[in-house]
């Protein structure tokens, strides 16, 4: 019989339904939890409780705000003739880190994948064509260069190059600092594929 108090345990399953946290981490999490002080305790819940109830999807480019545009959308600098094509949030943030994007975004939530049962109507396809016929010049295909990446890229660019807007895919190969004897074949590829000249 498990010794662990039911609440406890109730706990530590909440947090291994969390993406990359395994169990062993979980019960980590919910033992610390045990140890934080009552008002840090519901400092935390208050937080979770907040932001799920106060985040959604921004009106335009469907990233998470807490305002009806988030604040890149509504940026007068940005260049909205130019939208790069991500798959979650997490990526905008990774973008907007190399403070060299000048351009907007649009955040699918997800990738095409039959495996998974994720149809092209379950991501934010048709506001992003929606968009498309605005203005905008270029769409830059920023997906993963995974089988789901690569397929959701293709789909996404055969419904926008009909209406006569460029579509760009980000380029992949090498990483900087990377040992060529550690890269696999697919990423040695791309790098040959994409070079340029210097």
């Amino acid at each position: 019989m498990n010794s662990t108090a039911l609440p406890l345990i109730q706990l530590a399953e909440q947090f291994a339904r969390l993406p990359g946290i395994g169990m062993k981490t979980a019960q980590r999490l919910a033992y610390h939890i045990m140890t934080i002080s009552d008002d840090d305790a519901k400092a935390f819940a208050d937080a979770i409780l907040t932001a799920h109830s106060t985040v959604r999807e921004c009106s335009v480019c469907c990233n998470l705000t807490e305002k009806d545009i988030c604040p890149v959308c509504a940026e007068d600098r940005r260049d909205k003739s130019v939208i790069c094509v991500v798959e979650s949030p997490k990526d905008v943030a990774a973008f907007e880190r190399t403070n060299e994007y000048d351009g907007v975004y649009h955040v699918l939530h997800g990738l095409i994948s039959p495996m998974d049962g994720v149809t092209p109507d379950m991501l934010r396809v048709k506001q992003l064509l929606a968009r498309v016929g605005s203005g905008v010049r270029e769409v830059i295909m920023a997906t993963d260069p995974t089988v789901e990446g690569e397929a959701t890229a293709m789909y996404i660019s055969k419904l926008i190059k009909p209406l006569g807007v460029k579509v760009t895919r980000l380029a992949f190969g090498l990483p900087v600092g990377g040992t060529l004897e550690f890269a696999d074949e697919v990423t040695l590829f791309k790098a040959l594929e994409n070079r340029s000249e210097i």
